[in-house]
């Protein structure tokens, strides 16, 4: 995916006061990433009266009080994640506050539905207050931008979501198998994830694969403890007993071993009923695995290449051919080959242009705005 360019000033740089940001939140990776330019100074997430170290939600930043009490020490309100905690009229509040407080706002559009809540209906009420309100708007894909001008009129920058799997952190080499692995993974069973729906059409995708002669079976995991039960006996009736289908529950892995999960896969499903972008995709790209990908949101458009095909959400025959697409196209790349380890590399040296690219591009907007001063 191409980075788009915002301009910077064309004169040294070197004598610029850091631009002071306040980013909701200042703690995630994806943000850290987007932040990491010379120049920048990311503030830290305020603590959460009674939450443990690291949790930052609901975001203390983003009340109208806090922001009035720490005028001084920013330039800029980024807001990434978190809204949904607030009730109507509570963004609206927050940019109010920080334009008095002579700070920019700048959205970044990650979610136009969200992926957490069944009913949007509040979610699309705070699009309604940030998106017209921001001094400037950000999203992932071209396909989201379309969508945000249809929807509100405004234009928004389109950066492309950095790495996900950190530099200098490779996954444990996986052997060769004979069966080409369909992975799935449903963890928690949020209201964005069709748990039972999207294991019955995995599993019979498989039988379609089978029956043509690929030696297909499909892993689908979900965590122990998930948000829904009843869609958690439903996945385990789908899966039980299936003899080229296992169901694993676990615990939420750790990062290693969630990579080493994922890289033993030749392609993974996304379990998604509705979404926008996905990190899961992402963290795929990054170690080699093609992803078969609902064609709901803006997924496929995440990255320009021959990584995604996309499906109907519940349709096996649609799967079924996303699926034989994958496998033949990137055949040669299968877990635990060289090839598939010299494309991780490969997408590894792509990120690290890509993201510098995308946090000086982050650096620049803020520097525009903040001398183009409060719309």
């Amino acid at each position: 995916m191409t980075v788009a360019t915002v301009s910077a000033p064309l004169d040294d740089m070197s004598g610029v006061p850091d631009v002071r940001v306040v980013a909701v939140p200042a703690g995630h990776p994806y943000v850290q990433r987007v932040t990491d330019a010379a120049g920048i100074e990311l503030l830290p997430d305020p603590p959460v009266p009674g939450a443990a170290e690291g949790v930052w939600w609901p975001p203390v930043a983003l009340d109208p009080d806090w922001i009035h009490a720490n005028a001084d020490r920013a330039d800029v309100l980024h807001v990434h994640f978190g809204t949904e905690s607030f009730a109507a009229g509570h963004l609206t509040a927050c940019v109010e506050a920080a334009h008095a407080a002579g700070w920019v706002v700048v959205f970044t559009v990650h979610d136009l539905t969200h992926p957490q809540l069944m009913d949007q209906s509040r979610y699309a009420a705070q699009l309604d207050e940030l998106i017209p309100r921001a001094d400037a708007l950000v999203t992932l894909t071209a396909g989201a931008a379309a969508e945000v001008r249809e929807r509100w009129g405004r234009e928004a920058v389109v950066l492309p979501h950095p790495a996900i799997l950190r530099d200098g952190e490779s996954p444990t080499v996986v052997a060769l198998s004979e069966d080409l692995r369909i992975g799935m993974h449903l963890k928690d069973l949020r209201p964005g994830t069709d748990g039972p729906g999207s294991a019955r059409t995995l599993v019979a995708a498989v039988e379609r694969l089978r029956a043509q002669g690929r030696h297909v079976v499909a892993e689908i995991r979900m965590h122990r403890s998930v948000r829904d039960e009843a869609a958690r006996d439903d996945v385990r009736a789908a899966v039980a007993g299936h003899p080229f289908a296992v169901l694993v529950e676990q615990g939420r892995l750790p990062d290693a071993a969630l990579n080493t999960a994922l890289g033993g896969l030749d392609v993974c499903v996304l379990p998604y009923r509705f979404g926008s972008h996905s990190g899961w995709l992402e963290l795929c790209w990054d170690l080699g695995v093609p992803v078969a990908a609902p064609d709901v949101g803006h997924f496929a458009d995440q990255h320009d290449d021959a990584s995604t095909a996309s499906f109907r959400p519940g349709d096996a025959d649609t799967l079924t051919e996303a699926l034989q697409t994958l496998l033949s196209r990137h055949e040669a790349a299968r877990p635990g080959s060289i090839a598939r380890a010299e494309l991780i590399e490969e997408r590894r040296s792509h990120r690290r242009e890509q993201d510098a690219a995308t946090a000086t591009a982050h650096a620049a907007l803020y520097r525009r705005l903040r001398s183009e001063g409060v719309s």
